[in-house]
């Protein structure tokens, strides 16, 4: 409800796209340039605690947000400070988040657990923009900053009410400086966690800008206003929502190389025919697919690179994890929202899309030589011990 409601703030205050880009960039930059300290932070430290402390700093910063917005002081300098204050929480909150879930369930469940993790996101993807959308047509943003500030309280309780059994931390005498070069390294000489970043790093950077330009959309293109702008964020994440239980299906990791290519493909044919329509409900459709295959790619890409990494590093990991998938969005939400103020949103959707279809071309052409690499891999986790079997790893890229 909170990113529906200030996307639509912002666009009611300025009517600009490139300023709808630049709030997405202030937002998602801190998780680019922090996220190696998040890194270490979960792996050095308690990482429930460390999840407890992000929730707490996001509903302080929600709060403030209701607090200006309701009062009538807000301003777009102050959504800027705000943003970029909560992507420094999500740069400790991403990192540590995604390695306590194998803390709470284990390797074993580990991808059924990251499939029912999205569907929940999803499903309030798909409640929340469709009431953000009533909510800011009837009474205005500030109240669905108040009912995102409100749920964390939950959340908060949640969390400390988890007994999640103690883990043993890894004590290094080396500077956080040399931890946080020892995950880079790790990643740059893995093949197949490498192949897999780079193609998330290319589709957060030219494809998912099209979620900044969706006010654009719902108001100049498809005249849907701010209700029409719930209903195509819905659509999203209806479609993300059947992707994530498709995956929660599955019982084994077998095949999910080629599922992280097919996937990627799909989302950029589905962009394309997005950004050609001028139909509202044909782009609500168009918007299935196009959450579908979306979470599909990051649901798979997580799962394989969770199941690969050793413990001491899942951190670390998980920081370069979020540099691509959350890191490279601002980018990608900067530059397009000033090729969208020049071209257009529909040219800027399409050729982010026909990237993406060329990065998933890449990665299937690459899949033979990822499969020896991933074999390389396995071997090295089981003299960490307490890592993937080597049956089970090495069928993830088989054909």
């Amino acid at each position: 409800m909170q990113s529906v409601a200030q996307s639509w703030l912002v666009y009611r205050l300025t009517g600009s796209a490139l300023l709808l880009g630049s709030v997405g960039f202030a937002s998602q930059i801190p998780v680019f340039l922090v996220a190696p300290i998040g890194g270490i932070v979960a792996d050095r430290y308690n990482r429930q605690r460390v999840v407890i402390g992000t929730q707490i700093a996001s509903m302080i910063l929600a709060f403030i947000l209701v607090v200006l917005t309701l009062s009538r002081l807000i301003q777009v300098w102050q959504i800027f400070v705000l943003a970029g204050l909560l992507g420094v929480v999500n740069a400790f909150d991403i990192p540590g988040r995604q390695a306590f879930l194998v803390d709470m369930v284990g390797k074993e469940d580990l991808m059924n657990a990251i499939a029912l993790n999205s569907s929940m996101f999803n499903g309030a993807r798909i409640i929340g923009p469709a009431i953000a959308g009533i909510l800011v047509a009837k009474i205005g943003e500030g109240w669905c900053f108040f009912a995102n500030a409100v749920s964390y309280i939950a959340v908060i309780i949640g969390l400390l009410m988890m007994r999640v059994p103690p883990r043993s931390y890894r004590r290094s005498s080396g500077s956080p400086l040399a931890h946080i070069i020892e995950g880079f390294r790790f990643v740059r000489h893995t093949a197949p966690i490498r192949a897999i970043l780079l193609l998330l790093g290319l589709v957060s950077l030219v494809a998912m800008p099209y979620t900044v330009l969706m006010p654009v959309f719902a108001d100049k293109i498809l005249h849907g206003g701010a209700r029409g702008l719930g209903i195509l964020m819905g659509a999203t994440g209806v479609g993300a929502l059947v992707g994530a239980l498709t995956l929660a299906t599955r019982s084994g990791v077998r095949g999910l190389g080629r599922w992280v290519a097919f996937s990627c493909g799909g989302f950029g044919v589905s962009l394309v025919l997005f950004s050609l329509s001028r139909y509202f409900w044909l782009s609500a459709a168009l918007l299935l697919p196009v959450g579908f295959f979306m979470m599909l790619q990051m649901s798979s890409s997580n799962t394989l690179i969770q199941a690969m990494v050793p413990d001491h590093l899942r951190g670390r990991v998980m920081a370069v994890y979020s540099m691509m998938f959350m890191g490279m969005a601002p980018f990608g939400a900067l530059f397009g929202g000033a090729l969208a103020d020049r071209l257009g949103a529909p040219i800027t959707v399409s050729v982010g899309a026909v990237a993406c279809i060329g990065g998933a071309a890449w990665f299937g052409r690459h899949l033979p030589k990822i499969r020896v690499e991933a074999r390389k891999l396995i071997v090295a986790q089981e003299a960490a011990g307490g890592e993937p079997s080597q049956e089970v790893t090495a069928r993830v890229f088989e054909d």
